[in-house]
């Protein structure tokens, strides 16, 4: 009996170190992010953490940087999925396809995926300036006397950082996808094309519903990334709790704003959940 008890505790005893490290290092900020979140803990303004209740929650309400930040953040979102997605299929298809040079190829689709954030925002900066940038360059070439400030314009800087963000993302879709499709066996597009099933058929008939599961899987892990990436655009939401907790020192108000993205995030985690469940059997 006792050595029964000691098995079903022994791997506990194993595991408490990082129980213990992950609780001071997640659960707590995330508990005193809460808390603070009804607090006054403006430092610039003399906030001393008195409770001001649902203050910081109502002031979010009438904030139109907020508004205009949480309706960008779920644009780029949608957007950048629909395309990571689309795009991403199409080219593990490329990839999959017997070519001379496809390890080749494999390889060095993934740099911009390994390239970091910070480098792929310079060099979309780069990219994109209106004086010389390679994008008005290209363009030029086909149009005469063609000149635009991509990034001075609101709506075109924001089509330019989902570029740059499929640009840099898709590859790594991609190459995730491609592992999907290694499994389907070759045995069965041969049993379609006897039985006169075309490219477009077997694709929705054979490919697709074998690579599912996994373009549902992976796409619920970059939706989350995409919502919580504040590294190339300062725009969405999360770069707006940097600025109020870091720039403007106003603690009490940016925990507030933290803790609606943390309830956006666990809504999202609960569609996903449901649909994998659904799906994913």
């Amino acid at each position: 009996m006792a050595k029964v008890s000691k098995k079903r505790w022994l791997p506990w005893i194993m595991i408490l170190p990082v129980i213990l490290i992950r609780s001071i290092t997640t659960v707590y900020p995330v508990f005193m992010t809460f808390i603070n979140s009804f607090r006054n803990l403006n430092v610039i303004q003399g906030g001393k953490g008195e409770f001001i209740g649902l203050q910081n929650y109502a002031r979010m309400l009438s904030d139109e940087k907020i508004a205009t930040s949480l309706g960008f953040t779920l644009i780029f979102t949608m957007v950048s999925m629909i395309f990571h997605i689309i795009l991403g299929i199409v080219l593990a298809l490329i990839l999959n396809m017997k070519f001379k040079g496809k390890k080749f190829l494999r390889t060095i689709v993934l740099i911009p995926w390994a390239m970091p954030m910070i480098v792929a925002g310079r060099a979309a900066r780069w990219g994109f300036n209106g004086q010389y940038g390679f994008v008005n360059d290209l363009i030029g070439r086909f149009v005469d006397n063609f000149h635009y400030d991509w990034l001075i314009d609101v709506d075109t800087a924001r089509i330019a950082v989902i570029i740059v963000d499929l640009w840099k993302d898709i590859p790594y879709f991609a190459i995730l996808v491609l592992a999907a499709l290694q499994y389907i066996s070759g045995d069965i597009y041969e049993a379609a094309k006897i039985d006169g099933a075309n490219a477009v058929r077997a694709f929705f008939s054979i490919t697709l519903p074998n690579i599912a599961k996994t373009v549902l899987s992976i796409s619920i892990f970059f939706t989350m990334w995409r919502v919580t990436n504040f590294e190339l655009v300062y725009a969405i939401l999360a770069y707006k709790i940097l600025i109020e907790a870091f720039n403007n020192l106003n603690l009490g108000y940016a925990s507030a704003i933290a803790v609606v993205l943390f309830a956006i995030m666990l809504i999202l985690s609960g569609l996903n959940v449901a649909v994998s469940k659904k799906y994913l059997k």
